[in-house]
């Protein structure tokens, strides 16, 4: 049991290696001499080869046949489906398989590769070659000579010598037979007859140990010499195929005299070793054999029967006389390890004595281990052609070692005698696949000569080498290399074309079209640029200025021509070194700055902007003032611009001057900009009333004025410009009928209704002019007289009139019932009126004080209600309500005293209400009325000057003014009216006695004013009454 599972778990552990080594057996059977393309079997289907779906395969399944260079296959195996078939070349067992005489030992072996290597497998296929029937078996020798004495007892055996057949089993020698031969002529002693032999002999069959069929002939009658001496018959032999195949020999037996004693061998059967290195002439061994007879019957003599084998007659040599054998040549166990020697001993006598003479061949190591290259990959003329790109374990071929010795001595290692990037793999007996053990590269090794060693195990070992020649493929696996990655190039601009910058080189570790490159400028590339594809010098075709690009930066590629191509690209730099090729350049060709005419000393006017379009020292631009300095300064590097100067508009409105620029190169070029200061109106000048010349005249208004007449005008004129001397004329008092209206850009008074008796008289308006000046307008206030009368006939009178009303504050309504001279009616009425307007200026008084008694509630209502009327100058058929009291003043004297006024949006957007009381000394002269200096009137003034508030807007860096129009003033806001000249009505807003407050930041915003003073809050406006 024991050995049982020692010898299963050998077999298993065998198993698992040729397994894990790749390897498979598959055996058929196969019948010699059989034609050409007879299928024998198919590998794919026997070996039950299935290909798992999830393993990718560098090519196709395919079947290998693997043989050594010059062999001529006796099989084919189809690359693709596995089918083996039989070749023009026909298998031969008798060839094949010379000197095997066993059924079930003749072989013929092939290795098939199924690859690729993913599915890499080795097949041994053993053909077991089945024997026909195509040899006849042959005797050696047509005639066969036996010599047999008279005296043979019957039944006495004589060996024939036996037919040879190639073929084995059945198809061998099956049978021997005695054929009858024709008549011979009979004679008499010593001579032939014509008796037949068959029934004197017969013939017998004995099968060696080895199933060797030996023919015996044996003796059946008494032989008698005298009665015939010879006798002659054919032998037959036949062998057991279908058809049986046969040959015949001539069998002569002669009957020879009688000889009592036949020599006796002391041993028949001898058995001895001798070395195959036994030199020649070597004693093999020394026969023994004695005769009883006497004389001549005794001499024995020693030969070598005919049966034993040509090489055995080759080798071995025999002494007739003294049965010594001896080596003839030298021996080789290999060819033959034992030798059969049959020898015979004969005295003369017709039967001989047989002795054997076994001669085993022992081993020395004699034989060095022979090398057996079968290539799976095809060689080249004699050199393996392998890719750098093959996998690991790329099979290449197959080495089969032998040695003819035995044991040890033919027991062979194999191995590589250096470090190779390969190895042997042990499959089979004595057999490797040499396949690759690391990755391959053409870069670093592109040829290999491997030595494959086999040593035996004898003492001492003997070894054989053979070289196998491997080259390695290049395959385009290597992208060419800049010998830069990036390439920076520094170029002065102004370049001639086709100038060259550069030459780009890159190498390729391949080899042939692999490592051939050319040069391709990358999508990116400017087309300023060109590369030469095979020599990689870089230009540039146009002319490069580093004012429109300083920097290029773009890539190169550099492609080899393999298959599929590979490439690598490089980044190029090219810098632009700068000239001074350009000019300091300005903007504009001219400034224009408007500043403020109230712009400080010092301040900023404006910054001039120039620029070089060159770099570094080219671009350092210094400026300066050719004309001009006296005035202004200039920053030579900033270029900010600032007056020495105070401005004033109304001496100078505008400068002009010369900057130039100049840049730092070694070859200075410069550039000159013209710059305009103008210089902006600010609203620092009032209105001036020029008509009327005084606040004490007045104009005639005839009662015969149709409405909408011009009844008189007036006209103001302002030093500013632009809005701010756009003035508008409004009436804010003293028309509170409404009889006048004005226009607001005339300043024509014209009357407005027809009028009628009670509008006869003095009247009083207040004439207010405010320009459009921003942020702040300003305005000034006139009174025109205007007399309703049919004539003036007492001029004094009304002088006197106009005197008095001066004293009567400016928001009272003035009105007197005096008429001139022409009529004594006329007096008795201005009585009555006078009478009754004091009666009605005590009721205004009381009426006064009640209401300074009511509730705030009341007051703000009373506050609420527009359009207040003025006194008519007819007192009767008029509600004036007095305010307050006037308290006396002295007709001399100059003090004003400030009112306020609240003023309310009119109904009508022609004339403006002002409700309140102004004090006006009872005296005024005229010392300023009337005399305004034209010669100080701005050129601007005129109806027809331009406007300049639309030039405000500068191209310049420097802010410009925005004129913005008269921000209308909001209701129950307070106003400071100035105090009235002497010789003059104007009145303006907001002197330095008024207290203001400003509600914006903005220093051109409206501001809001409160002053000291107040007018009484007005009643409410009637309408007129005809």
């Amino acid at each position: 049991m024991d050995l049982l599972s020692g010898t299963y778990l050998l077999a298993v552990l065998l198993a698992c290696i040729v397994f894990q080594s790749g390897a498979q057996e598959k055996n058929y059977t196969v019948r010699e001499e059989l034609p050409e393309n007879v299928l024998i079997g198919n590998l794919l289907k026997d070996l039950n080869l299935t290909l798992d779906p999830d393993v990718p395969l560098s090519s196709p399944l395919q079947f290998k046949l693997v043989y050594k260079t010059g062999d001529v296959p006796l099989v084919r195996v189809e690359e693709n489906t596995g089918e083996i078939f039989t070749t023009a070349n026909r298998i031969d067992r008798e060839k094949l398989c010379s000197g095997i005489f066993s059924e079930n030992r003749c072989f013929y072996e092939v290795e098939v590769a199924v690859l690729p290597d993913e599915v890499f497998r080795l097949v041994k296929i053993r053909f077991l070659i089945e024997d026909i029937n195509d040899n006849a078996p042959l005797f050696p020798s047509t005639v066969i000579n036996i010599s047999i004495p008279e005296n043979t007892a019957i039944n006495s055996r004589y060996s024939v010598p036996s037919a040879i057949d190639p073929d084995i089993g059945v198809n061998g020698i099956q049978h021997y037979e005695l054929l009858k031969p024709k008549t011979a002529p009979k004679r008499t002693f010593g001579s032939i007859t014509n008796d037949q032999g068959q029934n004197v002999f017969g013939l017998d069959i004995i099968e060696t140990p080895e199933g060797d069929k030996w023919p015996q002939l044996i003796v059946q009658q008494i032989l008698d010499r005298e009665q015939k001496d010879t006798y002659v018959m054919k032998i037959k032999v036949e062998d057991g195929g279908s058809p049986p195949r046969s040959s015949t020999a001539i069998l002569q037996v002669t009957v020879t005299d009688v000889n009592d004693n036949r020599p006796v061998f002391k041993e028949n059967d001898i058995e001895v070793s001798i070395p195959e290195n036994a030199p020649v002439g070597t004693s093999v061994s020394q026969l023994h054999a004695t005769d009883a007879d006497l004389g001549s019957n005794a001499q024995i003599h020693f030969y070598f029967s005919n049966q034993i084998s040509s090489l055995a007659k080759r080798l071995f040599a025999i002494d007739n006389a003294t049965g010594l054998i001896t080596i003839r040549e030298p021996l080789d166990r290999e060819e033959s390890p034992v030798h059969k020697l049959t020898v015979l001993a004969s005295d003369g006598s017709s039967t001989p004595s047989r002795a054997t003479v076994t001669v085993n061949v022992t081993d020395i190591n004699d034989n060095v281990p022979s090398i057996d290259t079968r290539y799976i990959i095809n060689p080249v003329n004699g050199t393996v052609l392998l890719s750098e790109k093959a996998p690991l374990n790329t099979k290449i071929a197959l080495i089969t070692v032998m040695d003819k010795d035995a044991d040890l001595n033919g027991k062979v290692t194999c191995f590589t005698d250096h470090d190779v990037p390969f190895r042997l793999k042990p499959v089979f007996d004595n057999q490797f696949l040499l396949e690759t053990a690391t990755f391959l590269d053409y870069e670093a090794t592109r040829e290999y000569a491997i030595k494959i060693v086999a040593s035996d195990s004898g003492k001492p070992p003997l070894n054989q080498s053979a070289m196998l020649l491997i080259k390695i493929k290049d395959e385009n696996d290597n992208a060419p290399v800049f010998t830069q990655p990036i390439i920076g190039l520094s170029i002065p601009e102004n370049n001639a074309p086709g100038t060259q910058l550069t030459k780009i080189s890159a190498t390729d570790a391949d080899s042939g079209r692999n490592a051939e490159i050319s040069y391709i400028l990358g999508s990116d590339a400017p087309p300023i640029f060109n590369l030469d594809r095979r020599t990689g010098i870089l230009t540039a075709v146009r002319k490069l200025d580093r004012e429109k690009q300083d920097r290029y930066s773009f890539t190169v590629l550099a492609k080899d021509n393999g298959m599929p191509p590979l490439q690598t690209n490089a980044t190029v730099t090219v810098s632009v070194l700068d000239q001074n090729d350009n000019s300091p350049a300005f903007t504009h060709n001219e400034y224009n700055f408007y500043v403020p005419e109230n712009l400080p000393m010092y301040g900023t006017v404006g910054l001039i902007t120039v620029t070089d379009a060159d770099a570094g020292e080219n671009a350092a631009v210094t400026l300066s003032i050719l004309n001009g300095r006296d005035n202004f300064i200039i920053d030579p590097l900033t270029g900010v611009i600032r007056p020495n100067i105070t401005f004033d508009r109304e001496q100078q409105g505008s400068y002009t001057f010369q900057v130039k620029a100049v840049d730092g190169g070694r070859q200075q070029r410069s550039s000159t900009a013209k710059v305009t200061i103008n210089v902006v109106d600010v609203n620092d000048n009032r209105p001036v009333f020029v008509i009327p010349s005084s606040n004490y005249s007045y104009e005639l208004v005839p009662t015969s004025s149709s409405p909408g007449s011009v009844v008189t005008k007036v006209f103001a004129v302002d030093n500013d410009t632009g809005m701010n001397a756009e003035l508008r004329y409004s009436i804010i008092g003293g028309n509170s009928r409404g009889l006048f209206t004005i226009d607001q850009l005339t300043g024509n008074i014209t009357l407005k209704e027809k009028v009628i008796t009670s509008d006869h008289g003095l009247h009083r308006l207040v004439i207010k002019v405010n320009d459009l000046g921003q942020p702040e307008s300003l305005y000034t206030i006139a009174l025109v007289h205007l007399f309703v009368n049919e004539t003036v006939t007492n001029s004094s009178y009304v002088q006197e009139l106009v005197r008095r009303n001066m004293e009567t504050p400016v928001g009272q309504n003035i009105g007197d019932g005096e008429i001139t001279p022409q009529t004594n009616d006329y007096v008795k009425i201005i009585i009555a009126i006078i009478a009754g307007t004091m009666t009605v200026i005590l009721v205004i008084f009381v009426t006064a004080l009640v209401r300074c008694r009511q509730t705030p509630r009341h007051k703000v209502v009373q506050k609420n209600k527009q359009s207040g009327e003025w006194v008519s100058p007819n007192q009767e058929n008029r509600q004036i309500k007095k305010k307050k009291k006037k308290k006396k003043r002295s007709p001399k004297s100059l003090l004003l005293n400030f009112v306020t006024i609240e003023e309310s949006k009119p109904d009508d957007p022609g004339h403006e209400h002002i409700n309140g009381t102004l004090d006006i000394p009872v005296e005024l002269e005229e010392q300023t009325m009337g005399k305004y200096n034209w010669a100080t009137t701005p050129t601007t003034f005129k109806p027809d000057s331009p406007d300049l508030a639309k030039h405000y807007k500068s191209a310049s860096p420097q802010p410009t003014f925005q004129i913005k129009p008269e921000t209308p003033v909001p209701p129950k806001k307070h106003h400071v009216i100035q105090e009235l000249p002497l010789d003059n009505t104007f009145v303006v807003g907001c002197d330095s006695l008024s207290k203001c407050s400003s509600s914006s930041s903005d220093p051109y915003s409206v501001s809001e004013c409160s002053c000291q003073g107040g007018f009484k809050t007005p009643g409410p406006i009637h309408t007129r009454q005809l």
